[in-house]
């Protein structure tokens, strides 16, 4: 019962698209979380809400992005100005604010994302190949994810829902 409940309350988009977009913001900074089981979750309570949750998903990661960006570009200003770019970071300035498209990568791409404001790439090019990048991961992954059947959700699922049911 309560399992239904908060289910049902956390569908409602007056409470689950913000909800949607803090974690996706949140995930997105060097913070270690994932927030595609979110995405998922939501998209399948409230299938027509598909692309409306991808485009929040996709803008409070991006945002969260942006964050990494700007702490990185800060702390080039405080500890680093005026010094040479170390050659390992040349390939990144090479490529410029393209590879900013992998930023939805795990484990590289928050760290690409800061790397690219250290190296003091032009923000509005990077903001948007993230963008681009993390709308391509939101609308492929929750896609596929919501062809798997429900028995196989279920299944996974059992084991929590006999301990909120009986815990």
């Amino acid at each position: 019962m309560f399992l239904d409940w908060l289910l049902e309350t956390a569908s409602l988009p007056k409470v689950g698209l913000p909800t949607v977009f803090v974690v996706a913001l949140v995930s997105a900074t060097l913070l270690p979380m994932g927030s595609e089981p979110v995405v998922f979750g939501y998209v399948k309570l409230q299938p027509e809400m598909f692309w409306v949750t991808v485009c929040i998903a996709t803008v409070g990661n991006t945002l969260g992005g942006m964050v990494n960006y700007w702490l990185g570009y800060g702390a080039h200003e405080a500890l680093a100005r005026g010094r040479h770019t170390p050659r390992a970071l040349a390939w990144l300035e090479s490529l410029g604010p393209k590879a900013c498209f992998f930023a939805f990568l795990p484990g590289v791409g928050d760290p690409l994302t800061a790397v690219a404001g250290w190296i003091k790439l032009p923000w509005l090019p990077v903001l948007l190949w993230q963008a681009a990048g993390k709308f391509v991961r939101y609308a492929v992954l929750t896609a596929l994810l919501l062809w798997v059947p429900d028995s196989f959700w279920n299944g996974l699922l059992a084991p929590l829902r006999h301990l909120l049911m009986h815990g």
